[in-house]
């Protein structure tokens, strides 16, 4: 799972709250477990989000749940900020791809939680069709500059 990092441009955590941190963070942990396992590379990943989004210990095991989709959505719910919905959108497709294996299970979640934060059908396929051009960039960067 090389390559799968977090955007630079992070400014948007602070306009979000603990909680929503969390919730954050939680989707992301379901969308990693949504076809059976969590490899080391997403666990990774998720170790490294919490560190950034200064989630305290005491609430990790809250993001490292067994929450079911249904409860993920439910929670993604309470995110009311478009900017953050698109975020953990893009963050979520970023994570699904990682692996080069976009599931169907993994595609209905992102557009689940997309749809309860109240973006639109057209703007979730907008962002992780941005996602999936900025993946094939950056592969043909690699061949271009010989770093394959």
């Amino acid at each position: 799972m090389s390559g799968l990092n977090m955007e630079n441009d992070m400014s948007y955590l602070s306009e979000m709250s603990e909680d929503d941190r969390v919730i954050f963070l939680k989707v992301l942990m379901r969308l990693a477990k949504a076809d059976g396992n969590v490899d080391e590379g997403e666990d990774a990943f998720i170790a490294e989000l919490m560190k950034a989004f200064e989630i305290p210990q005491s609430r990790e095991n809250e993001v490292r749940s067994n929450a079911s989709d249904d409860d993920v959505v439910q929670e993604a719910k309470k995110i009311k900020n478009r900017r953050t919905a698109m975020e953990l959108v893009k963050e979520m497709c970023m994570l699904a791809n990682s692996d080069g294996d976009l599931s169907d299970r993994e595609t209905l979640l992102i557009g689940r939680v997309g749809k309860a934060m109240g973006l639109e059908l057209e703007k979730i396929e907008q962002i992780g069709q941005w996602v999936i051009d900025r993946i094939v960039w950056l592969e043909e960067g690699k061949i271009i500059f010989e770093k394959v």
